[in-house]
């Protein structure tokens, strides 16, 4: 596997990662007017595909370079 590409997959891999974790951990929006609080919680579905899509693109750049 090239050089480039496997740095550009681990590049990717680690942000997608990190959005997938950070998504995960702080799910919900809330809205707060005086008294009045709304807080919409979201699912965390998307979070699940990030963070498979970086793990994914991780194991690709790490394994990729090792055919002999």
């Amino acid at each position: 596997m090239n050089k480039s590409v496997k740095s550009i997959l681990i590049i990717a891999g680690i942000v997608l990662l990190a959005y997938g974790i950070y998504t995960l951990i702080i799910p919900e929006t809330q809205l707060s007017i005086g008294d009045l609080d709304i807080i919409e919680a979201q699912d965390n579905t998307n979070a699940y595909i990030t963070i498979g899509l970086g793990l994914v693109a991780l194991i690709i750049s790490f394994l990729g370079g090792k055919k002999s």
